[in-house]
Protein backbone atom coordinates (compact mmCIF):
# COMPACT_ATOMS: atom_id res chain seq x y z
CA UNK A 1 0.00 0.00 0.00
CA UNK A 2 1.30 3.47 -0.92
CA UNK A 3 0.64 6.45 1.30
CA UNK A 4 0.50 9.99 -0.08
CA UNK A 5 2.25 12.89 1.58
CA UNK A 6 0.06 14.87 3.95
CA UNK A 7 0.00 18.56 3.01
CA UNK A 8 -1.74 20.59 5.74
CA UNK A 9 -3.51 23.74 4.58
CA UNK A 10 -1.61 26.90 5.49
CA UNK A 11 -3.37 29.57 7.54
CA UNK A 12 -3.02 32.06 4.68
CA UNK A 13 -4.77 29.62 2.33
CA UNK A 14 -7.67 29.28 4.77
CA UNK A 15 -7.91 33.08 5.03
CA UNK A 16 -7.88 33.46 1.24
CA UNK A 17 -10.58 30.82 0.82
CA UNK A 18 -12.82 32.57 3.36
CA UNK A 19 -12.38 35.88 1.54
CA UNK A 20 -13.07 34.21 -1.78
CA UNK A 21 -16.25 32.66 -0.41
CA UNK A 22 -17.40 36.05 0.93
CA UNK A 23 -16.79 37.67 -2.46
CA UNK A 24 -18.67 34.91 -4.29
CA UNK A 25 -21.61 35.26 -1.91
CA UNK A 26 -21.81 38.98 -2.60
CA UNK A 27 -20.72 40.22 0.82
CA UNK A 28 -18.10 42.32 -0.96
CA UNK A 29 -19.44 43.55 -4.33
CA UNK A 30 -17.27 44.54 -7.26
CA UNK A 31 -15.25 47.72 -6.56
CA UNK A 32 -15.98 47.49 -2.82
CA UNK A 33 -13.17 47.84 -0.30
CA UNK A 34 -12.19 44.89 1.85
CA UNK A 35 -11.61 45.33 5.60
CA UNK A 36 -8.09 46.36 6.54
CA UNK A 37 -5.36 43.81 7.25
CA UNK A 38 -5.67 44.53 10.97
CA UNK A 39 -9.45 44.05 10.92
CA UNK A 40 -9.23 40.80 8.96
CA UNK A 41 -6.50 39.50 11.27
CA UNK A 42 -8.66 40.21 14.32
CA UNK A 43 -11.81 38.71 12.77
CA UNK A 44 -10.05 35.49 11.75
CA UNK A 45 -7.69 35.13 14.68
CA UNK A 46 -4.49 35.18 12.62
CA UNK A 47 -1.47 37.46 12.24
CA UNK A 48 -1.31 40.40 9.85
CA UNK A 49 1.50 38.76 7.80
CA UNK A 50 -0.81 35.76 7.28
CA UNK A 51 -3.58 38.06 6.02
CA UNK A 52 -1.08 39.92 3.83
CA UNK A 53 0.04 36.67 2.21
CA UNK A 54 -3.59 35.67 1.53
CA UNK A 55 -4.36 39.05 -0.04
CA UNK A 56 -1.23 38.83 -2.22
CA UNK A 57 -2.35 35.43 -3.49
CA UNK A 58 -5.84 36.74 -4.32
CA UNK A 59 -4.28 39.68 -6.12
CA UNK A 60 -2.01 37.31 -8.08
CA UNK A 61 -5.01 35.51 -9.57
CA UNK A 62 -6.76 38.77 -10.40
CA UNK A 63 -9.54 38.66 -7.83
CA UNK A 64 -8.63 41.80 -5.91
CA UNK A 65 -6.66 44.97 -6.58
CA UNK A 66 -4.32 46.58 -4.07
CA UNK A 67 -4.40 50.38 -4.19
CA UNK A 68 -1.37 51.72 -2.29
CA UNK A 69 -2.32 53.88 0.66
CA UNK A 70 -6.03 53.17 0.17
CA UNK A 71 -6.69 49.44 0.57
CA UNK A 72 -7.73 46.30 -1.26
CA UNK A 73 -10.67 46.36 -3.65
CA UNK A 74 -12.68 43.58 -5.32
CA UNK A 75 -12.28 43.26 -9.07
CA UNK A 76 -14.89 41.61 -11.30
CA UNK A 77 -15.04 37.98 -10.09
CA UNK A 78 -16.32 35.65 -12.78
CA UNK A 79 -17.18 32.05 -11.88
CA UNK A 80 -14.06 30.84 -13.69
CA UNK A 81 -11.85 33.25 -11.75
CA UNK A 82 -13.34 32.05 -8.48
CA UNK A 83 -12.64 28.43 -9.43
CA UNK A 84 -9.10 29.28 -10.47
CA UNK A 85 -8.45 31.05 -7.20
CA UNK A 86 -9.69 28.09 -5.14
CA UNK A 87 -7.52 25.76 -7.18
CA UNK A 88 -4.41 27.91 -7.24
CA UNK A 89 -4.36 28.86 -3.59
CA UNK A 90 -3.45 25.40 -2.34
CA UNK A 91 0.14 25.03 -1.20
CA UNK A 92 2.87 22.62 -2.29
CA UNK A 93 0.61 19.97 -3.86
CA UNK A 94 -1.16 22.48 -6.06
CA UNK A 95 2.12 24.13 -6.94
CA UNK A 96 2.97 20.85 -8.66
CA UNK A 97 -0.43 20.81 -10.39
CA UNK A 98 0.17 24.35 -11.65
CA UNK A 99 3.52 23.20 -13.02
CA UNK A 100 1.83 20.25 -14.72
CA UNK A 101 -0.71 22.57 -16.35
CA UNK A 102 1.98 24.96 -17.55
CA UNK A 103 4.11 22.07 -18.82
CA UNK A 104 1.17 20.94 -20.92
CA UNK A 105 0.01 24.39 -22.11
CA UNK A 106 3.09 26.58 -22.52
CA UNK A 107 4.77 24.62 -25.33
CA UNK A 108 1.53 25.10 -27.31
CA UNK A 109 1.57 28.81 -26.38
CA UNK A 110 5.13 29.11 -27.73
CA UNK A 111 4.13 27.31 -30.92
CA UNK A 112 1.15 29.62 -31.44
CA UNK A 113 3.30 32.69 -30.70
CA UNK A 114 5.71 31.57 -33.44
CA UNK A 115 2.78 31.56 -35.82
CA UNK A 116 0.90 34.71 -34.77
CA UNK A 117 3.32 37.11 -33.04
CA UNK A 118 3.68 40.70 -34.23
CA UNK A 119 6.99 42.50 -34.65
CA UNK A 120 6.21 44.65 -31.63
CA UNK A 121 5.53 41.57 -29.50
CA UNK A 122 8.75 39.96 -30.74
CA UNK A 123 10.73 43.07 -29.84
CA UNK A 124 9.36 42.91 -26.30
CA UNK A 125 10.36 39.25 -25.96
CA UNK A 126 13.94 40.01 -27.03
CA UNK A 127 14.10 43.07 -24.79
CA UNK A 128 13.12 40.92 -21.81
CA UNK A 129 15.68 38.28 -22.85
CA UNK A 130 18.40 40.95 -22.77
CA UNK A 131 17.23 41.97 -19.33
CA UNK A 132 17.32 38.35 -18.16
CA UNK A 133 20.88 37.92 -19.39
CA UNK A 134 22.01 41.08 -17.58
CA UNK A 135 20.31 39.98 -14.35
CA UNK A 136 21.41 36.32 -14.54
CA UNK A 137 23.05 36.21 -11.14
CA UNK A 138 21.65 34.84 -7.86
CA UNK A 139 22.50 38.22 -6.29
CA UNK A 140 19.81 39.76 -8.52
CA UNK A 141 17.29 36.94 -8.09
CA UNK A 142 14.25 39.10 -7.31
CA UNK A 143 14.78 41.38 -10.31
CA UNK A 144 15.52 38.37 -12.52
CA UNK A 145 12.42 36.54 -11.33
CA UNK A 146 10.19 39.55 -12.07
CA UNK A 147 11.60 39.75 -15.60
CA UNK A 148 11.15 35.98 -15.99
CA UNK A 149 7.46 36.32 -15.21
CA UNK A 150 7.16 39.21 -17.68
CA UNK A 151 8.66 36.99 -20.39
CA UNK A 152 6.05 34.29 -19.90
CA UNK A 153 3.22 36.83 -19.86
CA UNK A 154 4.61 38.47 -23.02
CA UNK A 155 4.75 35.07 -24.71
CA UNK A 156 1.09 34.47 -23.84
CA UNK A 157 0.18 37.84 -25.37
CA UNK A 158 2.23 37.01 -28.49
CA UNK A 159 0.03 33.95 -29.05
CA UNK A 160 -2.83 36.39 -29.75
CA UNK A 161 -5.59 34.14 -28.48
CA UNK A 162 -7.85 35.71 -25.85
CA UNK A 163 -9.24 32.41 -24.54
CA UNK A 164 -5.78 30.92 -24.12
CA UNK A 165 -4.66 34.11 -22.38
CA UNK A 166 -7.60 33.86 -19.96
CA UNK A 167 -6.47 30.37 -19.00
CA UNK A 168 -2.73 31.07 -18.89
CA UNK A 169 -2.42 34.46 -17.20
CA UNK A 170 -3.70 33.28 -13.77
CA UNK A 171 -1.33 30.31 -13.98
CA UNK A 172 1.68 32.51 -14.77
CA UNK A 173 0.66 34.97 -12.06
CA UNK A 174 1.08 32.24 -9.44
CA UNK A 175 4.80 32.87 -9.83
CA UNK A 176 4.13 35.67 -7.33
CA UNK A 177 3.11 33.17 -4.67
CA UNK A 178 5.76 32.50 -2.07
CA UNK A 179 6.00 28.73 -2.46
CA UNK A 180 6.76 28.96 -6.20
CA UNK A 181 9.33 31.70 -5.67
CA UNK A 182 11.02 29.76 -2.87
CA UNK A 183 11.24 26.59 -4.95
CA UNK A 184 12.71 28.52 -7.86
CA UNK A 185 15.27 30.26 -5.69
CA UNK A 186 16.40 27.08 -3.89
CA UNK A 187 16.36 24.59 -6.77
CA UNK A 188 15.72 25.93 -10.26
CA UNK A 189 18.08 28.93 -10.10
CA UNK A 190 20.19 27.99 -7.10
CA UNK A 191 23.57 29.16 -8.49
CA UNK A 192 25.14 31.24 -11.27
CA UNK A 193 25.37 28.33 -13.71
CA UNK A 194 21.71 27.44 -13.23
CA UNK A 195 20.35 30.95 -13.66
CA UNK A 196 22.48 31.54 -16.78
CA UNK A 197 21.16 28.29 -18.26
CA UNK A 198 17.56 29.30 -17.58
CA UNK A 199 18.14 32.67 -19.25
CA UNK A 200 19.49 30.89 -22.32
CA UNK A 201 16.41 28.65 -22.47
CA UNK A 202 14.20 31.74 -22.63
CA UNK A 203 16.34 33.16 -25.44
CA UNK A 204 16.00 29.92 -27.43
CA UNK A 205 12.22 30.24 -27.20
CA UNK A 206 12.37 33.85 -28.42
CA UNK A 207 14.70 32.96 -31.29
CA UNK A 208 12.36 30.20 -32.49
CA UNK A 209 9.41 32.58 -32.26
CA UNK A 210 11.41 35.13 -34.28
CA UNK A 211 12.02 32.56 -37.04
CA UNK A 212 8.36 31.51 -36.93
CA UNK A 213 9.60 27.98 -36.37
CA UNK A 214 6.66 26.44 -34.53
CA UNK A 215 8.32 23.08 -33.87
CA UNK A 216 11.47 24.65 -32.38
CA UNK A 217 9.44 27.07 -30.28
CA UNK A 218 7.47 24.17 -28.81
CA UNK A 219 10.63 22.12 -28.25
CA UNK A 220 12.45 25.00 -26.57
CA UNK A 221 9.61 25.55 -24.10
CA UNK A 222 9.39 21.81 -23.45
CA UNK A 223 13.12 21.83 -22.64
CA UNK A 224 12.50 24.63 -20.13
CA UNK A 225 9.88 22.59 -18.29
CA UNK A 226 11.78 19.32 -18.60
CA UNK A 227 14.64 20.91 -16.69
CA UNK A 228 12.21 22.02 -13.97
CA UNK A 229 10.71 18.54 -13.63
CA UNK A 230 14.10 16.87 -13.39
CA UNK A 231 14.80 19.01 -10.34
CA UNK A 232 11.38 18.43 -8.81
CA UNK A 233 11.54 14.66 -9.24
CA UNK A 234 15.09 14.57 -7.97
CA UNK A 235 14.02 16.40 -4.80
CA UNK A 236 11.03 14.10 -4.27
CA UNK A 237 13.24 11.03 -4.68
CA UNK A 238 15.67 12.53 -2.20
CA UNK A 239 12.85 13.02 0.35
CA UNK A 240 11.60 9.48 -0.07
Amino acid sequence: MEFQKVRPTKASTAVAQQLLRAIKEGLFPVDSKLPSEAELAQMMGVSRPTVREALSALEAVGLIEARPGIGNFVKHPTESMAFEALFLLETEASCLEIMEARTFLEPAVAELAAQKRTEEQLSLLFAICEELQKLADPAHFDEYFTADKRFHLALVQAANNSLLAAAMIPLVNTMDQRIYREFTREYYMKDLESIVEVASLHKKVAEAVAKKDKAKARAAMQAHWLRMWRLVQGEENHES
